[in-house]
């Protein structure tokens, strides 16, 4: 394990190429393990980051009560595959205390997540540039769940010239359905159960989208509001590409993403699908 730039530096210096990154903020579970094989799987090394990132989160967040786990997270990463763990505190990162020049993410990032919540994704692509500095990695993996953060992460990488390969891993899911997430050890069993309406509502989507976006948009939403205890955040289908809502005559690819909270927890999930098109 790396805590250091010079031990991370050192041990990079190690690898043989390629290189691949998995950027984590700990709290490992079946999804990273995921992760972590799939780069496993394209590169010769592999690094996994393991950092709480402060940037992202916002005043009223949970980055108090963020489980840390990193004992269980060195042995889940070496379990996969990992070559080196690099897991540093945020005065490594952060090496002048809170970043004067940051990444900005732009419009894509000030919609879905973004308008939940302000600045988030600028944090996110902060250190995503940083880390990748860091590591020297010539591939860089990232889960679909996260759809709003790998389409800002591509951006990223292509308006600056970042020279990296950003490989999108699909979600795993638990066996009910409910996407893996460090978060979900927050839920009580009750909220665990109320928890599964998001995979429920996004199934229901997927069902409608052969009738094109309103039917789409409606099957999704009445399953939601089926169940009270959860608060949607949002619920929106949108272009891939863009981020922007599509309109009724819309064809083709398309995500339908959903946030709420559930308890004391905000949970998020996506589903690609294709509109206005025969189900296969």
């Amino acid at each position: 394990m790396a805590r250091t730039r010079s031990e991370l530096a050192a041990a990079r210096d190690a690898l043989t190429g390629p290189v691949a990154v998995v950027m984590t903020m700990g709290a490992l579970h079946a999804g990273h393990a995921r992760l972590i094989r799939e780069a496993r799987g394209r590169a010769s090394s592999v690094l996994v980051t393991v950092f709480l990132n402060p940037l992202q989160f916002g005043p009223n967040e949970d980055l108090a009560r963020y489980p840390r786990t990193l004992d269980s997270d060195l042995a889940l990463a070496a379990e996969n595959g990992a070559d080196v763990v690099f897991a540093p505190g945020p005065d490594v990162v952060y090496p002048d205390g809170t970043p004067g020049v940051r990444v900005a993410a732009g419009p894509l990032g000030e919609v879905l997540e973004g308008a939940s919540r302000p600045g988030h994704f600028d944090g996110v692509l902060t250190v995503v540039a940083k880390l990748l500095h860091l590591t020297r990695a010539d591939l860089a993996f990232f889960g679909q769940k996260d759809a709003q953060q790998l389409l800002l992460v591509r951006r990223m990488v292509r308006d600056l010239d970042l020279g990296v390969e950003i490989v999108s891993v699909p979600t795993v899911r638990e066996d009910d359905g409910l996407a893996m997430s460090s978060r979900n050890r927050y839920l009580t069993p009750f909220d665990r159960e109320v928890a599964l309406v998001l995979q429920r509502a996004l199934a229901a989507g997927r069902a409608a989208a052969p009738e094109g976006p309103s039917a789409v948009r409606r099957a999704a939403r009445d399953v939601l509001v089926a169940e009270p205890a959860a608060r949607v955040d949002y619920l929106a289908l949108v272009d891939p590409h863009d981020l922007a809502d599509v309109p009724e005559h819309f064809r083709g690819d398309a995500l339908l993403a959903v946030a709420a909270r559930v308890g004391s927890t905000r949970l998020i999930d996506n589903a690609p699908l294709v509109v206005g098109h025969p189900a296969d």
